[in-house]
């Protein structure tokens, strides 16, 4: 898993597409999101040779998991191409409705404001749900006092109007030390959701901190700083358990630290959440789409694990698979 996910940390410094040639065959999940409008779907004949280029950008989130399924898609049809960009889930909508892609990658679903634009733009799409995360609080490993926070004291740190400077502004009994602020940046889905799920409002937040879409740098920038703090997805904390801590959240039923379980069963409230690829029903007639996004989902079962990510119930992989059909 931490090989999946440092593989990310050169993509983003190096600011280039990450260009794998891949291809396969397999089955579809099962998607919560509803499809908006149909369009006719490519059957593609059993070890047909297939080719062409898939274009997918979005959630550095949800990256890993691409990644891995593309290495394993790349045994079967070296002929196929999959560009693979990490623009963050807000950027990468603006590319898929702007017809830059075909699959964008979403650790939210897509806002009203983004779903009018594709209608406007003419496109219709499927969305597929294809995995669980917990977005993770983090602090430095030398950070002894806050291994809990309430969600209260999420929302006086984090809230646009906060005034909290130092760690005993928050609790009494925890350090006068200043504060050190890393979040991902606003193209982000995991800002958008933590805002919303703490501050009431996605995009509300205090000015004061450091951003970045890569969420390597938020590890970096933690785990450098003893008084830092930060939020991100699950699998960046599984694989730098060494530099950070986890900080467990009260939601009113005590303390609960993310994990695979805890995701799963929800008990990780408010901050577990779906994560999704957002298709182009236009992209579905080709074979080698269809034939990807097959093989994306009856792998993700395997492959979500793998990189540190929470599998969907099976009758949701299910679903999602009867959604290509």
């Amino acid at each position: 898993m931490n090989q999946q996910i440092k593989k990310l940390t050169s993509v983003l410094f190096m600011t280039t597409l990450l260009a794998i040639s891949v291809a396969a065959c397999g089955t579809t999940p099962p998607a919560t999101g509803s499809s908006s409008g149909s369009s006719p779907v490519a059957t593609e004949g059993t070890g047909a040779k297939i080719n062409g280029e898939i274009r997918i950008d979005g959630s550095s989130t949800v990256f890993p998991i691409t990644e891995a399924v593309a290495e394993e898609f790349l045994a079967a049809h070296p002929s196929v191409k999959v560009p693979v960009g990490v623009s963050g889930t807000g950027g990468g909508f603006k590319k898929f409705i702007g017809k830059e892609t075909d699959i964008n990658a979403a650790s939210r679903p897509i806002k009203d404001a983004e779903a009018a634009d594709a209608k406007a733009a003419g496109i219709n799409y499927t969305v597929l749900e294809v995995a669980y995360d917990g977005l993770s609080v983090v602090v430095n490993k030398a950070n002894t006092w806050a291994t809990t926070m309430t969600i209260a004291e999420l929302k006086m740190l984090w809230s646009p109007d906060s005034k909290v400077k130092t760690w005993k502004e928050i609790r009494p009994e925890w350090p006068d030390e200043a504060i050190k602020l890393y979040a991902p940046g606003t193209d982000s889905g995991t800002f958008d959701y933590f805002t919303e799920a703490v501050n009431g409002k996605a995009g509300s937040i205090r000015p004061d901190f450091v951003a970045s879409e890569d969420d390597n740098v938020l590890v970096q920038g933690v785990a450098g700083d003893k008084n830092a703090i930060a939020f991100f997805g699950f699998a960046y904390y599984e694989a730098n358990t060494d530099k950070l801590s986890l900080v467990g959240i009260d939601n009113g039923k005590g303390p609960i630290l993310p994990s695979f379980e805890t995701i799963k069963d929800g008990t990780y409230s408010p901050l577990s959440r779906p994560l999704f690829l957002y298709v182009n029903n236009e992209a579905l007639v080709r074979p080698e789409v269809k034939t990807f996004l097959r093989f994306y989902l009856e792998s993700a079962p395997k492959l979500v694990k793998e990189v540190g990510y929470v599998a969907l119930p099976a009758d949701k992989y299910t679903a999602g698979l009867a959604l290509l059909k």
